[in-house]
């Protein structure tokens, strides 16, 4: 049956993924026990479920519903079923736990013991791999840079048209959904830590300039191939990498909407960055709304 082999390839999916089925079950919004019936067939897989489990593998949300696409590398081991995991995997759990924890409740709502219990082990083993609560949230925000760049470099690497990948790369950061929302919620813990804490500063200006050149890279390329208007593209890169984070603000404060801030992005590009003179797109069209 079709939906069989779903089930089998979500399988192979969150076993690829590097996760424990917990730390899956986190990640996508949902708690163990629903994952756990999901895979045994006692429940199916809702259609958001089914897209976080892709990003979190690195596949195709064709591949998990078709089979069509490349399948996911899977683990030699078993995360959740291994008797004894080894200190790496431990480390990776306690970071799955507090990447959520701190996501979902706020950095000073999470307690040592907190992350402990949610990562099946004891305090002492995050303390062994985390020096205290700080390195914890540092070592969160550097999960998120990595999540973030890891879908972008597999999502957009196949767009060869500089406009159709701006967009997509646009839409890749819309805090929405059970990986993108929990995102955000850390980027903006660690902004506001930044403005009183100097030794966060750093730390949050690596992961920005990271997100500023790979808009910078993408605008290039489209004044290259004459799709963008010639010009200075720092400084626009600048001006929608600060866009997308004001506008994304308005969303997590439930100011404005994600569908305010696509149409907001879609006028900017259109207005602002696309050469008219040589190329005649609408803010509208080439939304790469397909996963």
């Amino acid at each position: 049956m079709a939906e069989d082999e779903v089930r089998d390839r979500v399988r192979r999916a969150v076993d690829a993924s590097g996760r424990t089925r917990r730390g899956v079950a986190a990640a996508i919004g949902i708690d163990e026990t629903k994952l756990s019936k999901s895979l045994a067939g006692r429940r199916r897989f809702t259609t958001d479920e089914l897209v976080a489990v892709a990003e979190l593998a690195g596949v195709e949300l064709a591949w998990l519903l078709r089979g069509e696409g490349d399948a996911p590398v899977t683990a030699a081991t078993d995360l959740i079923e291994a008797p004894r995991p080894e200190p790496d995997d431990a480390r990776k759990r306690i970071l799955d736990a507090a990447w959520t924890l701190i996501a979902t409740r706020g950095y000073h709502r999470v307690r040592i013991a907190d992350v402990a219990e949610a990562a099946g082990t004891s305090s002492a083993a995050v303390h062994y791999h985390f020096d205290d609560k700080d390195a914890l949230l540092d070592q969160a925000l550097r999960h998120n840079v990595e999540l973030a760049h890891d879908r972008q470099a597999r999502t957009l690497a196949a767009i060869a048209d500089p406009h159709r990948r701006l967009l997509r790369l646009l839409e890749l950061q819309m805090p929405e959904g059970p990986v993108l929302e929990p995102e955000w919620s850390i980027w903006m813990q660690v902004w506001s830590e930044a403005v009183v804490d100097p030794a966060r500063r750093d730390l949050y200006a690596r992961g920005q300039d990271r997100w500023f050149r790979t808009v910078l890279m993408t605008l290039e390329a489209g004044a290259g191939t004459g799709v963008f208007r010639t010009g200075d593209q720092a400084l626009r890169a600048r001006q929608l990498t600060a866009l997308v984070d004001g506008l994304g603000v308005g969303v997590m404060t439930g100011a404005s909407t994600t569908a305010d801030m696509r149409a907001a992005l879609h006028e900017f590009v259109h207005h602002s960055l696309v050469d008219h003179n040589l190329v005649d797109r609408s803010p509208r069209k080439d939304l790469p709304c397909d996963p």
